[in-house]
């Protein structure tokens, strides 16, 4: 579990990235909570470098290992970056917000009123953008949804780490319903809640 710092950014970017190359090592999900205003101007370019460096690392382990993210605050500036770059991201309502830069800074440049919320709520990021995956009414709820999300994803790209449970379905079983899911006709739309 990775959590993103409130100061000194640089070293624990160096954190970060030794527990993603831990993961990727291992075949193990990578899972981000995530709470940060975003890099400091005192930290400099260090800090800038430091973003960089767990963004090679989200790279490296997109589609080897699971990387999940929970914005379970405000998170700001390069600290947002990382958390779009994962499989699924869970945002809690009301508390959550993603924007590179706030609503005092867009007031300050463009003379625009903009709250929290409508520039990067959890409606934004789950409706509008699609960002993120899910919105729950607090943490708790957040993170039992990340666990029962755990539950079907293997550990890693690795055949061995499938979760698989015992049926007494035949796979062989005919199963007529199938054969009217999606229409014949291309242009016709279908729900693909009811295909899922």
């Amino acid at each position: 579990v990775v959590l993103t710092p409130s100061h000194d950014d640089a070293r624990f970017a160096q954190k970060i990235c030794k527990i993603m190359d831990m993961a990727l090592r291992i075949g193990a999900p990578v899972i981000g909570l995530n709470d940060s205003g975003g890099a400091r101007i005192q930290e400099g370019v260090d800090s800038l470098a430091g973003y960089a460096d767990v963004f090679q690392r989200n790279v490296d382990a997109s589609g080897v290992i699971p990387q999940i993210s929970l914005v379970l605050g405000p998170c700001a500036g390069g600290a947002v970056y990382s958390p779009a770059m994962t499989d699924f991201l869970f945002m809690v309502a009301q508390s959550s917000y993603m924007f590179v830069t706030g609503p005092d800074v867009v007031r300050t440049v463009t003379k625009e009123e903009v709250s929290k919320e409508d520039l990067g709520g959890t409606s934004v990021h789950t409706v509008k953008s699609g960002v993120a995956h899910g919105a729950y009414a607090n943490d708790v709820a957040a993170l039992r949804a990340m666990r029962k999300l755990l539950d079907y994803l293997p550990s890693s790209n690795e055949k061995s780490t499938l979760p698989s449970k015992p049926t007494e379905d035949s796979p062989l079983r005919s199963c007529d319903a199938l054969k009217y899911l999606v229409p014949d006709d291309p242009n016709t739309p279908y729900d693909m809640k009811h295909v899922i």
